[in-house]
């Protein structure tokens, strides 16, 4: 959209993690440790990935708390999988997940998913008996 002022989620991902570490929110590293019980015997594996490691954004009292501004795959991946990694592993019990809503993901200056999409999305998924409780937070910029 040229010549047009747009939002960065870059900038925006940045500002938010400014205000929850003045909270003491911390963010949450965990090594991956990558299985080769499952190769085929006689398979010779590449070095894994040494250093591997996931993360969550925010982590305070049990609640953790991701950011969104991206692809839509990332917030599917955050509630459906990354949550209850997190929730499995003790480090949380429930899940907020902050994404735009549809007028600020069209004032973004990438493509990204946004709020009405992904609940539409869960509510004809289901609940599953891994999910972890999660509030899906859409925010816009007025």
């Amino acid at each position: 959209m040229p010549g047009k002022m747009l939002y960065s989620p870059v900038k925006l991902n940045k500002l938010f993690k400014q205000k929850f570490y003045k909270k003491k929110w911390k963010d949450i590293r965990v090594p991956c440790d990558y299985p080769t019980s499952y190769y085929v015997p006689g398979y010779k594996a590449k070095k894994l990935n040494k250093g591997a490691f996931r993360e969550m954004d925010f982590v305070k009292r049990k609640l953790g708390i991701e950011v969104q501004f991206g692809k839509y795959s990332f917030m599917v991946y955050n509630v459906a999988a990354k949550m209850t990694i997190f929730r499995n592993l003790g480090h949380i019990n429930a899940g907020v997940e902050i994404v735009p809503v549809k007028a600020l993901a069209d004032e973004m200056s990438t493509g990204v998913s946004y709020f009405e999409q992904f609940v539409w999305d869960l509510e004809k998924r289901g609940i599953a008996n891994i999910d972890v409780p999660v509030l899906v937070l859409g925010v816009d910029a007025d």
